[in-house]
């Protein structure tokens, strides 16, 4: 030991394991720190933008997810250019967000109203999801597109859009690219549906029932559901909204099929010896469970102190789901990479936009046949 060291006392002196452990979560802590300011930046947009712009029906369109990648992509560019992305990167917890965002949602759905007083939306959605998803998944097949991502675009254009994809992402363990790409995908065909589905619902003399299912069946997010059912009415928001909340409740069903089908086919060799349960449970992402728990005690909850008494509590899980999606869509955007969005190349969108073609003519023949003569009470 040199005099100098000898001066320095036992306890002060720093040892190379010690600057290891440091720098292991001094980064990521600031990683996160970063997803945070970028979320409260989302924050302020999504309310800001419709008071700056009052008179702009597009901006009271656009929703947070927009705002979110944007900032996240944007935040990717200045950490990439200043070489601090890949340190920051820790922190950038795209799957907890993700997950607990995810489980959030269950908080949001009534499984005694679904139960109740949506008969017609539980058929409409079975049928629609079905029919959609194994449309997407056969088109994405002939395409030749990657099974993962055939799987989170048929699954966000039949169900729920986001919410959807980042559900089957976990069960087939997709990319963060290809989880992007769908979230890019289902934001900008959500974003003109707003306006395009209540006018034409409009032109073709449809009642709001039945132009609220469409819609709801249709429209691949909640809050532009909500945009969308507005437009066209008090009794086509209604509908609409019941028959997007069925869908989101069917989130577990597919995601447990994809889990199963992904084991057994996919990525199953033929030399290898068939799954058992066990290797079912490891695969299956836990966090559906979580989903399921929060809609049966919010269904017991609301059925205990009533809808009015719990609406409050309601809104306040709901409050933090979309903090934990928005701090999911930034790190989406900070984990983004060119690259990945150039080798998937054009057929995705084509997957896409057929799909859609085809989830809004079917979706109008059964929400005709099913909401016709049906009354919002």
């Amino acid at each position: 030991m040199t005099s100098d060291e000898a001066a320095v006392p036992a306890t002060t002196r720093a040892t190379p394991g010690a600057a290891a452990r440091a720098a292991a979560w001094q980064w990521p802590t600031l990683g996160v720190l970063v997803v945070l300011v970028l979320a409260a930046g989302t924050r302020a947009l999504e309310k800001g933008v419709p008071e700056w712009f009052a008179g702009s029906d597009l901006a009271k369109a656009i929703e947070y997810p927009v705002y979110a990648i944007a900032l996240g992509l944007l935040g990717n560019a200045v950490l990439t250019a200043t070489g601090l992305r890949d340190r920051l990167a820790g922190g950038f917890r795209t799957e907890f967000f993700i997950k607990t965002g995810l489980v959030l949602l269950g908080a949001s759905i009534n499984l005694k109203v679904i139960a109740t007083a949506a008969g017609p939306a539980i058929v409409q959605g079975i049928v629609l999801i079905s029919a959609v998803f194994l449309f997407t998944w056969w088109l994405g097949g002939r395409l030749g597109l990657d099974d993962r991502l055939r799987a989170l675009l048929s699954a966000a254009v039949s169900i729920c859009g986001v919410s959807a994809a980042i559900a089957a992402a976990g069960a087939v363990q997709a990319r963060r690219e290809q989880l992007a790409y769908s979230a890019s995908l289902v934001i900008a065909f959500a974003l003109p549906s707003i306006f395009v589905l209540p006018a034409l619902a409009s032109a073709l003399g449809l009642s709001p029932e039945v132009a609220g299912a469409w819609i709801g069946g249709n429209i691949d997010t909640t809050a532009a559901v909500t945009a969308a059912g507005t437009l066209s009415g008090e009794h086509a928001l209604a509908v609409a909204t019941i028959v997007k909340v069925t869908q989101n409740a069917l989130i577990g069903v597919v995601v447990v099929a994809l889990t199963a089908w992904f084991a057994f086919r996919v990525e199953r060799r033929p030399d290898a010896e068939r799954p058992g349960a066990g290797e079912l449970w490891r695969r299956f992402p836990k966090f559906v469970l979580g989903f399921v728990a929060a809609s049966v005690v919010t269904t017991w909850y609301l059925t205990t102190v009533g809808a009015a008494e719990g609406k409050a509590v309601v809104g306040v899980a709901n409050d933090l789901r979309t903090w934990f999606l928005i701090l999911a869509f930034v790190s989406i955007g900070l984990e983004f990479r060119v690259a990945s969005l150039r080798e998937a190349g054009w057929r995705p969108v084509v997957v896409f936009a057929a799909a859609t073609v085809a989830n809004v003519v079917l979706a109008l023949g059964l929400a005709t046949v099913l909401f016709s003569g049906f009354t919002v009470t």
